[in-house]
């Protein structure tokens, strides 16, 4: 009874102070320790000392950031401060807000334990579990823009600084508490042909061969004039995240590829991180309305099916509705959702997946409620080099840069640069349905995001090959075989057993290293259907009125399975395309 009085008190107390009762949060009865409003209470603080004189929460939390911040200094302060070896306040999720961990009157829980496993203990999470109580309302006030962009990834920020740039009122909804979506863990490039970086280096590459591999990679089913777009569009979509500030200047192989073909930042830095970070700055700095915590529900259309706007759950504001001229959908792919990958693909019931947790799936269901078609769903690839027991993907670039897979009877047993399907189903025909990647001192230096594997405590190594081996649990002799084999191969520029066509590295430089790894959900190359300006297309094959779409919430780019380094060059291009398509439609010009 008396937990029961408290909550029609705190209830009572929220109508009387004018807090939107729609959003409290309040913590079950059994919780057992304190969360972060308890602890601030007992050093002497109160509900305004977080939540300011207004006691006004927006979706976005900013004010109760600003608070966090004033009191206990910016991340990069914190970053600088911590002590310990994981350092969840510098990160490659960049810049983000303090409430995407810390939670007031709720549970605490690291962002970061949503892909990772670390043992991180943070202020206001000994309480069990918390409860997020939603008292839905329709909030009436109905807001406007030119154009709205579901999801804040790679492909949304695209769109929406595309579209800004043509001269179009934006409004960017991401359902996450933070921004970046699956393009902020890229790890391995951008596929581009003919761009000034290759040039540089001499390599010599087309449109045409980029357009033949991707077709030939996606098993010839992909959409050949989506496909063209990619290709040609590749080169001028690097100059454009060049000319907003983003290196991509090293250039590699991936798997699938004629030549070097895969732009990422010097020294072979993870691009995700990268890109992400100069797509928020220049979203930022344009002022572009950017909100977290909004879920889209619903898209709007009216009599005659033209999308008219989208209907909104914002974790504070409740539903409400935006008035929009065009609506993009960016909101990703499904390798995150088990029951849908396991509804289309039986056989990958169980898998890991590489993905961020808000892969869900809920764009492709938004478009296809909103009249588009569904196209490609079954074509679900799984990425070959998953780190054994976790989530963490270990990028194609170690085997470009020259690693080598080798199976538990220490023997090597595919070529490392075929496509990743391939490479897939040949490791989980070895014994454990694993293998090992690896690889010398030299190829870990010639690719910097290496260094995070070992500080993830994820690689075995040796002084020498032979100790390599023991700590694999592998025969000795049989790696020392393998090894010297491949580098046969490399003095030779032939790889007669197994084909590999680029054999960049010896492997003969101590210490040696090895890494297991699974294969693992990756990426969903399904989705809506579209046309080359990004209009969703319905069943009859026509448009849906005001509606476009980009990234991997689409079908048709990849076929039946995607090139490395082609994901990121997906987003680019076909988010500028979408952004300035449907300014267009919004602004007429």
């Amino acid at each position: 009874m008396r937990s029961v009085r408290k909550c029609f008190l705190v209830f009572l107390l929220a109508v009387l102070i004018g807090l939107p009762v729609w959003s409290l949060e309040a913590a079950p009865p059994d919780q057992t320790g304190p969360s972060l409003a308890d602890l601030h209470k007992a050093k002497g603080q109160n509900c305004k000392s977080c939540h300011g004189e207004s006691m006004k929460v927006d979706d976005n939390e900013s004010g109760v950031n600003a608070q966090c911040a004033s009191c206990h200094g910016s991340l990069a302060d914190l970053g600088a401060k911590s002590k310990h070896d994981i350092n969840a306040h510098k990160s490659h999720l960049g810049q983000i807000n303090c409430t995407a961990c810390h939670h007031g009157h709720v549970a605490s829980k690291p962002y970061c334990l949503n892909c990772h496993t670390f043992d991180m203990k943070i202020p206001g999470s000994t309480a069990k579990t918390g409860i997020e109580r939603k008292i839905v309302r329709k909030d009436p006030t109905r807001d406007r823009a030119d154009v709205v962009v579901i999801g804040a990834g790679a492909a949304g920020f695209t769109a929406a600084i595309t579209a800004h740039d043509a001269g179009a009122n934006v409004i960017l909804l991401e359902k996450m508490p933070i921004t970046g979506g699956n393009s902020m863990l890229s790890a391995g490039g951008m596929n581009a042909a003919n761009t000034q970086f290759q040039a540089k280096k001499n390599i010599k590459d087309s449109t045409d061969l980029m357009f033949t591999d991707t077709m030939k990679g996606g098993k010839n089913i992909n959409n050949p004039e989506l496909v063209r777009i990619l290709a040609e569009k590749s080169a001028e979509s690097v100059e454009w995240l060049t000319s907003l500030g983003a290196d991509l200047s090293d250039v590699g192989r991936f798997g699938g590829a004629s030549v070097n073909r895969i732009h990422r930042p010097t020294g072979g830095s993870v691009i995700g991180a990268h890109l992400i970070g100069v797509l928020r700055k220049n979203a930022e700095d344009r002022k572009i309305d950017i909100r977290v915590n909004s879920k889209v529900v619903e898209l709007l259309r009216d009599a005659d099916g033209k999308v008219t706007g989208v209907q909104v759950e914002g974790k504070h504001r409740g539903l409400y509705v935006i008035e929009a001229k065009a609506v993009v959908i960016a909101a990703g792919g499904f390798s995150a959702n088990a029951q849908m990958v396991e509804a289309f693909k039986p056989e990958f019931a169980g898998m890991t997946t590489s993905n961020q947790p808000g892969a869900q799936g809920e764009g492709m269901k938004l478009g296809e409620a909103a009249g588009g078609q569904l196209i490609d769903m079954k074509e679900i690839q799984i990425h070959p080099t998953v780190a054994a027991g976790s989530r963490i993907l270990i990028t194609e670039a170690v085997r470009g840069n020259g690693a080598i897979l080798i199976n538990r009877e220490g023997k090597r047993f595919v070529n490392e640069l075929t496509t990743r399907d391939a490479a897939s189903a040949a490791i989980l025909k070895q014994t454990g349905k694993s293998a090992f990647l690896v690889f010398d001192d030299s190829i870990r230096k010639s690719l910097k995001q290496i260094d995070g594997y070992f500080h993830l405590d994820l690689v075995k190594e040796g002084a020498t090959v032979e100790e390599l081996a023991k700590a694999m649990g592998v025969p000795a002799d049989a790696l020392k075989a393998s090894v010297d084999a491949y580098n046969a191969a490399f003095d030779a520029k032939n790889d007669a057993e197994f084909k590999r066509p680029d054999l960049p590295r010896a492997i003969r430089t101590p210490k040696f290293y090895a890494i297991e790894v699974k294969p693992g959900i990756h990426y969903t190359m399904g989705g809506l259907k579209i046309d080359t300006l990004t209009r969703v297309i319905n069943k009859d094959g026509a448009p849906v009125p005001h509606l476009y779409a980009a990234g991997e919430v689409t079908g048709g780019v990849h076929g039946a399975n995607r090139l490395g380094g082609n994901s990121i060059s997906e987003t680019i291009t076909f988010g500028r395309i979408a952004g300035a398509t449907a300014a267009k439609q919004a602004t007429g010009k």
